[in-house]
């Protein structure tokens, strides 16, 4: 175990960063134009912005069948969600381990550039894999990205690009501050970067102009006229299925700094679940040979991905909606949802399993999770109401309006 402490914004941590949400993730896939449908405009993804890898690496796009790049979000983020397609993943070696990556990154948000920089020599010192490091654009995130024992490709970031209230992404003359390698300490602000580009005469409101991809009448959610009767609050957890459990969970408690929440025996199988906060978890292990007994696609290593909806009641109304919109849905066995009473699990075109929920059980300053026999086992159907508990509702609100 490492001994060794680094003085993070004057709190002393084992890890020269301290991860503080899921930021967003992407994947890749063999058809865009029917991923687009299904996370624009079944799901909500926002398109902030599309480009073709040609047109930022010409030296590499040669080898793609498709190079466009859509970059998508649930929130003010310029994306939460990058969709490519599946030969970006072989031209950048994401499945050069195994065959099976489709995630094209796990991306965790820390709170300052400095722990992106000192975590590049963090992973090098401990001989992890640095894929890349510097800032990428489109997005304006200064990152690192390294790969787990399996070849997941994890980022840490900081300083993602806001949409504000023109709804319009940075334009591609605000490009000039792209590095492709670790940059030096101190960096300007992004706020001196914008009026310095005014003075040089570049119309910052140039942008992508985002937008929604449904067109159906709005429903009231909450209050708010919106295209759908849900709105997605918050990504994650994220779920994997890896070679060797125990050795991955010591992968990412050691290296990444997670702490295993609960651990889950399902037949046989040994299944972890790990938070970097309050949350019951934000990522969960699962030895491969799971995923058949579960029926979940060959094709990827990504067990599922949560999308936390904004209401019990608008969960309810999803899952009435998305059936109505000939969604897919699968079974997946209760007992692996610990900290989770009632979600659906839905499959993307192209087998990617999506975890719907509404709430997720709260870890109080002792790290203790809620006693098996004070969860409720809520039976299909659901019922329309629920009493609250001690920690419903309680986590963090979404920033900024619905819609």
């Amino acid at each position: 175990m490492n001994k060794e402490t680094y003085d993070v914004g004057g709190i002393r941590y084992q890890r020269p960063f301290k991860i503080r949400r899921l930021g967003h993730f992407g994947f890749n896939v063999h058809k865009l134009d029917t991923g687009l449908d299904f996370y624009g405009r079944k799901l909500g993804f926002l398109l902030t912005d599309e480009t073709r890898l040609g047109k930022l690496l010409p030296d590499l796009a040669s080898n793609m069948e498709d190079d466009r790049l859509f970059f998508m979000t649930n929130n003010s983020d310029h994306h939460s969600f990058l969709l490519a397609h599946h030969s970006l993943g072989a031209m950048f070696g994401d499945d050069a381990g195994s065959k099976d990556i489709t995630l094209s990154q796990l991306t965790f948000q820390v709170g300052t550039l400095e722990e992106v920089i000192n975590a590049v020599k963090y992973f090098d010192k401990r001989g992890v894999e640095i894929r890349r490091s510097g800032r990428d654009m489109p997005g304006s995130n200064w990152h690192v990205y390294v790969r787990d024992l399996d070849g997941h490709t994890v980022e840490l970031y900081y300083g993602m690009e806001q949409i504000g209230l023109l709804g319009r992404s940075k334009p591609d003359s605000l490009y000039d501050r792209r590095f492709m390698e670790t940059a030096p300490l101190p960096q300007i602000s992004d706020l001196t970067e914008r009026q310095q580009a005014t003075q040089r005469g570049v119309d910052i409101s140039s942008g992508y102009q985002i937008h929604d991809l449904c067109d159906e009448s709005p429903f009231n959610v909450g209050g708010v006229l919106l295209p759908r009767p849900f709105k997605v609050t918050k990504i994650g957890p994220a779920g994997l299925f890896v070679n060797d459990v125990s050795e991955s969970e010591e992968f990412y408690q050691q290296v990444m700094g997670f702490v295993t929440t609960e651990v889950v025996e399902w037949k046989g199988h040994r299944c972890v679940f790990m938070r970097h906060g309050n949350d019951h978890h934000s990522l969960k292990l699962y030895p491969k040979s799971m995923r058949d007994v579960l029926g979940l696609s060959s094709h990827t290593s990504c067990v599922s991905m949560g999308m936390q909806l904004g209401s019990y009641k608008q969960l309810r109304d999803a899952v009435e909606w998305l059936k109505k919109h000939d969604v897919k849905f699968i079974e997946l066995p209760a007992e692996l949802n610990p900290g989770i009473e009632c979600c659906a699990h839905i499959q993307d075109p192209e087998g990617h399993c999506i975890q719907l929920y509404y709430h997720m059980e709260q870890i109080g300053w002792d790290g203790r999770v809620r006693p098996p026999e004070q969860r409720r086992n809520i039976q299909q159907p659901w019922p329309e109401t629920l009493d609250a508990l001690s920690d419903t509702y309680v986590d963090q609100v979404f920033q900024g309006p619905l819609g």
